[in-house]
């Protein structure tokens, strides 16, 4: 018998890739998608063969009837407090009273278990779930991945091929975590259909300094990049403080500025260790050198 698996989030990019990988390890997949999600979104779920259930998020009652019959939820959600606060509870409730066995949370980050609270208000709300996870009556499991590869191609602080930079904070032998979207999809997948999987999991597709990454990007693109110390975590950390009081319209905002540089600080804060990207055999992990080459 086929297991099958709830994904929450499935129209977005990594809920998608969540629900592609689990069906290529044989999942029964359902997906759980707000009223008035985007029709072509939802039509493309269908003809992969994903049962779509439309519902109120915030109703137990219809979330709970999604849940029936199902092994694990995976929620890939984003937002702020009524997404991973609100909407998660909504989700950890139904999936409690339909008997779910297992459940994933919208986690995907640094591991944000070995932070103080207050230093990245998205993680805070992540840690403030998990108390509410823990205390209810299913297994769980957190995957913890570092920051998404994709990243790279922004021109963020890090990695900025405009300007042939390569940023750090303290240290230029700091090596931070990277995960592409396909590994962290393809990993969750294994993870969902793992009734032993532990409690948390971490990932990291690649784990590279500043200095590893100068040298690799001169390599592979053929241009040389300049290191550049943006200071140190606890200059960036008061500074972040400073940021976010200065800007409460933030508060409103997934990602905003200050939001964004908490991100920074968290990514030269923690590191993924030990790794667990062992434990399920098959998942081809992209390198740095890959993503660096799709320059």
């Amino acid at each position: 018998m086929k297991t099958t698996i709830l994904v929450a989030g499935a129209t977005g990019h990594l809920g998608g890739l969540i629900v592609h990988a689990l069906l290529e390890r044989g999942a029964v997949v359902r997906a759980i998608v707000r009223e008035g999600s985007d029709y072509e979104k939802v039509q493309q779920l269908e003809h992969l063969g994903v049962q779509v259930i439309t519902a109120n998020l915030m109703h137990v009652g219809q979330v709970t009837k999604a849940c029936e019959g199902v092994a694990c939820v995976v929620s890939a959600l984003q937002g702020l407090h009524d997404v991973i606060l609100d909407i998660q509870s909504v989700l950890l409730d139904a999936a409690v009273a339909a008997g779910v066995s297992h459940f994933i949370p919208s986690d995907y980050a640094s591991d944000f278990t070995k932070l103080p609270f207050g230093e990245n208000r998205n993680f805070d709300l992540r840690r403030e779930f998990h108390i509410r996870l823990d205390a209810a009556p299913i297994a769980a499991t957190s995957i913890l991945n570092g920051a998404f590869a994709e990243l790279l191609s922004y021109n963020m602080p890090f990695f900025n091929t405009k300007d042939k930079t390569v940023g750090y904070l303290n240290d230029a032998n700091w090596r931070v975590d990277f995960t592409t979207m396909a590994n962290t999809a393809a990993f969750t997948a294994a993870a969902a259909m793992d009734a032993s999987a532990p409690r948390v999991l971490r990932i990291a597709g690649f784990q590279i300094s500043a200095n590893e990454m100068a040298s690799l990007a001169g390599d592979v693109l053929h241009e040389q990049f300049q290191l550049v110390r943006m200071g140190t975590t606890t200059e960036l950390a008061a500074q972040n403080v400073r940021d976010r009081a200065a800007h409460p319209e933030g508060e409103a905002e997934v990602y905003s500025g200050w939001q964004r540089t908490q991100y920074l600080h968290s990514m030269f804060s923690v590191q993924l260790q030990p790794l667990d990207n062992d434990r399920y055999p098959g998942i081809k992990w992209t390198s740095a050198r890959e993503v660096i080459a799709k320059h």
